[in-house]
């Protein structure tokens, strides 16, 4: 299986390394930046009012899948994710692996006026920086690409900035870290990345083990509004959708179906009211369709 993750660590790791600029500067510059819109409180209002709140991302490439819309306009997605009732975007700014930019977020960001994480590797103080100064609200921490040092460090600066930081881990013990380090956002990435292969059900194991006061964030592999349902019965204040939102015909319409979705309304077979259960697909072709990624 491709070692995705270790590729893309390593290629920012190398790009860190070669970057030279003062972080002191930087902090400095970052703090200067555009007044931050709310992220946090945007997920939670959500589910206190029995829903869940719906993270929809921008991204044009995937490692795995290839080109999912190399030629969207940011502007217009975002446009269409707020009309359809998302609390936040995520957007992709990685350019060698997933064909984002900065200005993608630039961009999204002043089409609309949701909080905006910024979805990259984050792998130095200088990138959470660089998240602030591009425009973004919140930032992304990967336990598996960082150290405990360094989670600790770029929590430490993302709280000096204002940014809320959503701490991701893929199983118990990084979830243990990401509680060590004094996290309070967390999400569950669904997808493997180094094979970014889906568990469909690692965000409901887990969610078992979470302490009261954690915000929780379910990302990756999900379907439709019976996943939201399910994720939200479980305690999840929120998804975060990508490959199903920027690949479906009616980017509002989609968003819209997630935000439907509300506790205790899983039918039987596991369904949403109006949604096919999983022993409602009967081809290959229905199947294939209901793979995503975030």
């Amino acid at each position: 299986m491709p070692a995705y993750l270790d590729d893309i660590i390593i290629a920012h790791r190398a790009r860190a390394a070669a970057d030279t600029r003062d972080v002191g500067s930087l902090a400095a510059q970052a703090e200067q930046g555009p007044a931050l819109r709310p992220f946090v409180p945007a997920l939670t209002a959500a589910s206190a009012n029995g829903s869940i709140a719906v993270i929809s991302e921008i991204k044009r490439r995937s490692p795995s899948k290839g080109p999912l819309d190399l030629d969207l306009d940011p502007a217009g997605v975002a446009v269409d994710y707020q009309s359809g009732g998302a609390a936040s975007l995520s957007v992709l700014t990685d350019q060698d692996f997933f064909g984002g930019s900065p200005a993608d977020l630039s961009t999204a960001r002043a089409a609309c006026a949701l909080p905006v994480l910024r979805k990259d590797f984050t792998v130095s103080e200088a990138d959470v920086c660089d998240a602030r100064i591009m425009g973004a609200d919140a930032v992304l921490l990967i336990v598996a690409a960082l150290t405990d040092s360094e989670l600790h460090t770029f929590l430490s600066l993302a709280a000096r900035l204002g940014l809320a930081a959503l701490v991701e881990v893929h199983d118990a013990v990084e979830l243990d870290r990401a509680l060590q380090s004094g996290a309070t956002l967390v999400g569950v990435n669904q997808r493997n990345l180094r094979t970014f292969e889906v568990d469909h059900d690692l965000a409901l194991t887990l969610a078992e083990t979470f302490p009261a006061g954690i915000v929780a964030v379910a990302e990756s592999g999900i379907r439709g509004a019976a996943d939201a349902a399910r994720l939200a019965d479980a305690g999840y204040h929120a998804v975060l959708v990508g490959e199903t939102l920027v690949r479906s015909g009616d980017r509002r319409a989609s968003v819209e179906a997630l935000v439907g979705a509300r506790k205790g309304r899983v039918g039987p077979g596991g369904s949403a009211p109006g949604e096919a259960g999983p022993g409602d697909v009967k081809s290959p072709a229905d199947r294939s369709s209901m793979t995503s990624s975030s």
